[in-house]
């Protein structure tokens, strides 16, 4: 993932500022719509593809002048929060639409609002996305949008010139034309392609349900959108273990909770599931000695038994063998983790909790939920023993 592009971002603010400035100036008025348009035209899939609005918290996201918003909140009986980051055309959206009933306009950054407002039955957006850097816009989404709650959206997919989508995560020198003016303003876009968008969005807790394309109606005219519909998973699934017999002395493992400011730590086995460090218990181990070496060899992170603290035993019983699993929470430790020579596990990555992959491997799963129960994780089912704290 790139750093934010802090210049691109100023760059279409300003644009987007001199362009409500130039229509206020001008007296331009807000014109009325009968539908939404996901391209640049009024052909195509219109408000039909949001479904059923009644009763949903909806958001407008780089919602402009505030019209889509304000024709699904008249004619569908939407309430809607709608937001945008330039001043004059929130000005010009105010004016025309301030005292609508169910429309509640907010200036300000997309990203801001996604962080602070409560979570969305539903975040649509025309062509919005693409002022916003993607990397900063998207895990936002992914906490903004409720679990099993949906994200419609259209971007550029190939401009007037016939430049198509860019391979990677940069942002790119558009036009935006000016009425009644020969010089447009130029912004800078993510125009992404769709295989890049999805990827994107899977990583971030998104299921993508469908891409549509939408083509300029004109013949010769090679400008064309695509229009993403995903909703955010409403649970994380699991992946079971093996039913081949363990190994003498193999049934008792454990599994090691790293959850630290960057979210909580999952490697990739081999196999291909996601998994907490952990392994089985040598002989002649204590539980807390065999959780700082499991660690150590997957990780090369460095943690001292005081550090551990153990919350109980889960068991488990997979093709009639009884396995045992002892969790155990890690707070602090030194290092950063990698992938360490000769080890199964690979790829170390944080994970935010609300945004968890798929593919998580059973055992890693039960941890985490015995750890945290409110996770929305599906696994098989194991009898938890938590520890009864010493009485000192």
């Amino acid at each position: 993932m790139s750093c934010t592009d802090h210049g691109a971002e100023s760059a279409n603010a300003r644009a987007w500022a001199a362009y409500g400035e130039h229509h206020l100036q001008r007296g331009t008025p807000v014109p009325e719509v009968d539908g939404l348009a996901w391209g640049f035209w009024p052909t195509g899939p219109g408000a039909e593809v949001l479904g059923d609005l009644g009763g949903q918290r909806v958001l407008d996201l780089g919602s402009g002048i505030g019209r889509y918003a304000a024709y699904l909140v008249q004619e569908h009986g939407a309430r809607i929060d709608a937001v945008d980051a330039s001043p004059t055309q929130h000005a010009r959206a105010l004016a025309r639409y301030g005292d609508l009933p169910g429309l509640a306009l907010h200036l300000g950054d997309a990203v801001d609002h996604l962080r602070q407002a409560e979570p969305y039955d539903l975040i649509y957006s025309v062509h919005g996305f693409g002022y916003i850097d993607p990397g900063r816009l998207i895990p936002a989404l992914a906490a903004a949008v409720k679990p099993g709650g949906r994200l419609t959206f259209s971007v550029l997919h190939t401009n007037l010139y016939g430049r198509g989508p860019s391979p990677t995560l940069t942002a790119r020198t558009e036009r935006l034309p000016l009425a009644g003016h020969d010089t447009p303003l130029d912004v800078r876009m993510w125009v992404l392609s769709p295989e890049l968008w999805e990827d994107l969005l899977v990583d971030n807790g998104f299921v993508v349900d469908e891409v549509e394309t939408l083509d300029a109606p004109e013949e010769g005219n090679p400008v064309s959108c695509r229009l993403f519909h995903a909703h955010r998973r409403a649970r994380v699934t699991s992946r079971p273990r093996t039913t081949r017999a363990p190994q003498p002395s193999a049934a008792l493992g454990i599994g090691a909770i790293l959850d630290g400011p960057q979210g909580l730590l999952l490697g990739r086995h081999r196999r291909g599931t996601l998994e907490v460090p952990g392994g089985t218990i040598e002989p002649g181990e204590s539980y807390t000695t065999a959780v700082v070496r499991e660690v150590k060899e997957e990780t090369g992170c460095t943690v001292k038994e005081q550090d551990v603290t153990l919350l109980g035993t889960l068991l488990d019983d997979i093709g009639g063998v009884v396995r045992a699993t002892v969790v155990a929470v890690i707070s602090r430790w030194q290092g950063d983790p990698s992938t360490q020579p000769d080890e199964s596990m690979s790829d170390w990555r944080w994970h935010c909790l609300d945004q968890l992959p798929d593919g998580l491997f059973a055992p890693t799963a039960q941890c985490l939920t015995a750890w945290r129960p409110d996770l929305p994780i599906d696994h098989p089912p194991a009898h938890f023993y938590p520890f009864v704290p010493s009485v000192s």
